[in-house]
């Protein structure tokens, strides 16, 4: 399916007693990227994961457009969140590899990716030896072992060094330039080109 944008429609979303947002529209078009900014509490990744279809919106509606009819989100998007999601005692490629099977290896080969990401000649080491930066890249690298038309990421350059936010923002135009969307929640400036910005208030 070719996926022309992510639109979520009268968004509202309370935690506990706290309303974060409401009335909130979001359209995301495909070759452009979406920045979700604003103050820590004001609501970013509760956005992101309802966008993702991961958390229900209290109200509101999230649909992706494509090929002429509204489609359901599920194996269309890449959420990449604040959890690396890298178990410890596997090692870097069988981490890599569960995830190209269970997302769809639809993408590059884990060894391909692993030195994408400048992992290479890593694969065999347990995940639990990596710094925080190297957990990332790995966590970065599911992101080109499946291909999935829209990528919403929190805050993806957390822990990287500036050569790996470099080679990460690389990634991000590639997915752009061949018609993806990215939508990312990030207090980090993004080499991604021109971008469209969605500012959330909420108490910092």
């Amino acid at each position: 399916m070719a996926v022309s944008a992510l639109v979520g429609e009268k968004l509202a979303c309370r935690r506990g007693f706290r309303l974060l947002f409401e009335h909130l529209d979001v359209t995301a078009r495909a070759g452009r990227a979406l920045l979700v900014v604003g103050p820590n509490g004001a609501g970013k990744s509760s956005l992101l994961r309802i966008l993702s279809g991961l958390l229900g919106a209290t109200s509101g509606t999230v649909r992706l457009d494509g090929d002429g009819a509204d489609t359901a989100a599920g194996e269309y998007i890449h959420y990449l969140g604040h959890d690396d999601a890298v178990k410890g005692a596997l090692s870097v490629a069988a981490n890599l590899a569960f995830w190209r099977t269970v997302l769809g290896p639809t993408g590059m080969a884990v060894e391909e990716a692993l030195e994408e990401v400048g992992l290479g000649g890593l694969g065999r080491l347990r995940a639990q030896v990596l710094s925080a930066g190297q957990k990332r890249r790995l966590a970065i690298a599911r992101l080109l072992v499946s291909e999935r038309p829209v990528w919403v990421l929190d805050e993806p350059t957390t822990a990287l060094d500036v050569k790996a936010q470099a080679r990460f923002a690389a990634f991000g135009r590639a997915h752009l330039q061949a018609g993806g969307i990215l939508i990312a929640a990030t207090h980090a400036p993004l080499d991604l080109g021109e971008v469209d910005e969605l500012r959330l208030g909420g108490v910092g």
